[in-house]
């Protein structure tokens, strides 16, 4: 993980292999932003003039590197765009400094420490830099050789190594809320990164029962009691989703229980995640093209598993219990087939129209499981539907909910973390097309508004008088383009900001 540090040192004065500042787009070219007095000093007072020169124009995440000039300890400065300068006496938005913070630590990849210069305004300013910094700082080296061997395909022209350290100029290290920012920002950055690095693991090792090992050991690490139902428990205790989804498979399925409590906590939040370590579609097999990233749909579980380590590792004053339901969608002589029916943990029976619609089959029996604890509210995590990424495209996650103010609670959530949401309904009309002649519910409906099809079947296992929300983050979950701001390519860590928000919110009682 890359260091971070606050530091009262000048720009001018400050060793590092680069110096990173702002800059934002004026109505008349690129405006140098504060934190970077010091550098335009250094430059004669014509930073801004220079990045014009250069045809740098301040727009979000550009990046512009140059040489340093004498008056500085740095070889190197790099402009990061912040995107539309504010208007007089209005401050930056906290996204844009994340997404360049993230941006400047992408591009400088390679480096071993780097000097922040952006816009601290205050503690949440802190938070954001801070934050964009260390997550734009990530890569997945687990699968590229030792460090020896990595570094020297680096010099080779092969992937750079993270940037190792980052000071944060303009902080105050002795205030308690910089302090307290810095310390939050870390834990919240790391725990992203964890969730990252498993969605991005390959599915011969990431399997339902090495997940459910990592969660054990990282449960003693940090004082969470993990329990563990293997196929036996699951069978026997009459897990029929988790258990139907998994058993054409190899590899057996596992549900995972991940909780942290707090002896001063009034409050109980559960997080359901999907857990499916790899889908074929089963039976129903996905057609060519659409298998090659599946290791990801097991996003929803590294996510709620990642947000209940960082609510631990905060100490936040409210209990969170995680739900990990891991299973491996495989097709074969013993795989559950369309038109097989199931019974339910919950005692439903279920008719299993296509074997591809199994993410709702596990995350069915981990939501009845969740509610007989009675918490106060339960938010379940799913790459569950190729219809939301239709919806809401690739970078925006949707919110389902029972309560119309928990719904719109979690938007303004993900929106002041930086993440992309929308509500979305649960049309009651559409239940009607899960009726099936043969058991209590079918696994599919319509397939206009499926993602809406996909929450009214959750829905059904959700225990009664619960507040239960559902985040169908199929489009986010895992990005296949190029790295931006300070999201990476591949497995992104969505919905874990606003999951650690959440229960931070709850901890003050200011959910709304």
């Amino acid at each position: 993980m890359t260091a971070l540090t606050l530091s009262t040192a000048g720009a001018a004065t400050l060793r590092a292999d680069a110096l990173v500042v702002g800059v934002a787009k004026g109505p008349k070219g690129p405006v140098v932003a504060p934190g970077a007095e010091a550098v335009d000093t250094a430059f004669d007072g014509r930073l801004a003039a220079v990045l014009d020169a250069l045809g740098a124009s301040g727009s979000e995440g550009e990046t512009t590197k140059l040489p340093a000039p004498a008056g500085l300890k740095v070889p190197v400065v790099l402009a990061v765009g912040l995107g539309p300068a504010p208007e007089q006496d209005e401050s930056f938005d906290e996204e844009a400094l994340r997404r360049a913070a993230g941006a400047a630590a992408r591009a400088l990849h390679g480096s071993k420490k780097a000097a922040f210069a952006l816009p601290l305004e205050d503690a949440s300013a802190v938070t954001a830099v801070a934050e964009g910094a260390l997550l734009g700082a990530y890569a997945f080296t687990t699968y590229q050789g030792g460090e020896k061997k990595a570094s020297a395909a680096a010099k080779n022209g092969g992937p750079k190594r993270p940037l190792a350290e980052v000071v944060l100029l303009g902080g105050k290290p002795r205030d308690k809320e910089h302090k307290a920012a810095v310390e939050r920002a870390a834990v919240v950055a790391s725990e992203v990164n964890t969730a990252r690095d498993l969605i991005n693991t390959p599915p011969n090792d990431l399997t339902p029962a090495a997940f459910a090992a990592v969660a054990t050991a990282t449960g003693k690490e940090h004082g969470l009691k993990v329990q563990v139902l293997d196929e036996k428990a699951l069978l026997k205790g009459g897990y029929g989703g988790i258990m139907g989804v998994g058993k054409g498979s190899e590899n057996p399925p596992r549900l995972v229980k991940i909780a942290y409590t707090h002896p001063e906590a009034e409050k109980h939040l559960a997080f359901v995640g999907k857990g499916i370590t790899y889908d074929s579609g089963g039976i129903s097999l996905k057609p060519a093209g659409h298998n090659e990233t599946m290791k990801c749909d097991m996003s929803g579980a590294a996510a709620v598993f990642a947000a209940v380590v960082a609510v631990a590792r905060l100490g936040l004053p409210v209990n969170v219990t995680g739900w990990l339901a891991l299973a491996e969608n495989m097709p074969s002589g013993s795989a559950t087939r369309p038109g097989d029916v199931l019974r339910m943990y919950s005692g439903k029976t279920v008719e299993v129209l296509n074997t591809d619609a199994e993410g709702r089959l596990v995350l069915g029996d981990a939501l009845t499981k969740a509610s007989e604890e009675n918490p106060d509210a339960i938010v379940d995590v799913a790459t569950l539907t190729g219809a939301m990424v239709l919806a809401l495209g690739n970078r925006t996650f949707g919110i389902m909910a029972n309560d119309d103010a928990f719904r719109t609670s979690i938007h303004e959530i993900a929106e002041e973390v930086g993440e992309a949401s929308w509500p979305m309904p649960l049309p009651a009309d559409l239940r009607k097309g899960m009726d099936s002649p043969t058991a209590d519910i079918a696994n599919m409906g319509e397939r206009m508004g499926g993602g809406l099809v996909a929450g009214l079947f959750l829905q059904e296992f959700v225990g009664e008088g619960i507040t239960w929300a559902h985040l169908d983050i199929a489009g986010p979950a895992f990005h296949e383009g190029a790295p931006y701001g300070y999201t990476p390519k591949g497995g992104t860590g969505s919905a874990v900001r606003t999951l650690v928000r959440l229960a931070e919110r709850t901890a003050t009682g200011d959910l709304g």
